[in-house]
């Protein structure tokens, strides 16, 4: 049974760039009760279509106010949630709770939540992984999918196949460790946390201090970093269960967009390629001097281009 209950809380914050100059929209948060979790929901946003962002590790949804607002003017009602474990979301003790069945049913729980018919899926680095499964697998109706920096699933597991890969993804295999990473990532106030956004980040200057702070605080949580990584651990231990992992093998037929910072110390840019083959309708553009951070380092950017894929306009290059 899903539910919507709205109570006072703290917004993230509001101004952002549009293409006019300054602006300012309100960005609300609400509590959303889906999949039997609460949710810690930023909406913006009171239009006729549903958009549905899901942010990555070790971000939470303020890793989308800068979209939020353009997406509102675009006519959509704009949920961004903090995923489970995540902020003040539900944070359910154990690695199983972090599978990726539950995580997409999390996803289809908040759709009907909003009462939408169709969604255009927004999805970035761990975001984006749910968001591929659950668009592939057709678990609820999708209009649209935007991807940032998370390849195909068939892609990634191909990817993890390569030593230079495996280089990137060294840290997936030192989250495997009990406790130590936890107290690693979590020692003088999880600013460890914080210091490998900016750090990674080519365009330092997009991460003041005011903004780290939000992701320090909010891996500082009790739980908050075990939580987090479980979904790591989930997905070593666990997998996708066979019914999700076939879904990956089929033709997506929605439209999407995936845009890629290329400077991503995680992800090789050589990770997008054939996904065209697995796309049939796909616009892919890719940001030089941009990082895995890619919709907070170049907001300006990745708003443009989505707004004119979203206008039937051509997407800049």
């Amino acid at each position: 049974m899903a539910s919507i209950e709205t109570r006072s809380l703290r917004p993230p914050r509001t101004d952002v760039e549009s293409g006019c100059g300054r602006a300012v929209i309100e960005i609300r948060t609400q509590w959303v009760r889906a999949n039997g979790l609460d949710f810690e929901v930023a909406i913006c946003g009171d239009g006729p279509r549903f958009a549905l962002c899901l942010h990555g590790f070790p971000e939470c949804n303020y890793s989308w106010r800068h979209q939020m607002p353009r997406l509102a003017r675009n006519g959509y009602t704009v949920w961004a949630p903090n995923l489970r474990g995540y902020g003040r979301t539900s944070r359910p003790e154990g690695v199983r709770n972090y599978r990726m069945r539950l995580l997409v049913e999390d996803v289809a729980g908040l759709i009907d939540a909003a009462g939408a018919e169709e969604t255009l899926l927004i999805g970035h680095d761990w975001g984006g992984a749910i968001a591929w499964i659950f668009v592939l697998a057709e678990i609820r109706p999708v209009e649209r999918f935007i991807v940032l920096n998370l390849p195909h699933p068939r892609l990634f597991r191909r990817g993890l196949k390569t030593w230079k890969q495996l280089r990137r993804s060294w840290y997936m295999f030192f989250f495997q460790l009990p406790w130590l990473p936890e107290q690693i990532l979590g020692a003088n106030g999880a600013r460890r946390v914080s210091g490998m956004i900016r750090g990674s980040a080519i365009h330092k200057d997009r991460f003041p201090g005011e903004v780290l702070e939000v992701y320090r605080r909010n891996a500082a949580q009790p739980g908050a970093l075990a939580a987090m990584l479980a979904y790591y651990r989930a997905y070593f231990r666990h997998g996708v269960d066979k019914e999700l992992a076939r879904a990956a093998y089929r033709q997506l037929e929605t439209p999407t967009l995936m845009i890629w910072g290329e400077e991503d110390t995680a992800l090789g840019k050589e990770l997008t390629f054939g996904t065209e083959d697995l796309v049939n309708d796909l616009t892919l553009r890719y940001l030089p001097g941009v990082s895995h951070w890619v919709q907070q380092e170049a907001p300006e950017t990745v708003n443009a281009m989505i707004e004119a894929w979203l206008e039937g306009r051509d997407v800049p290059a």
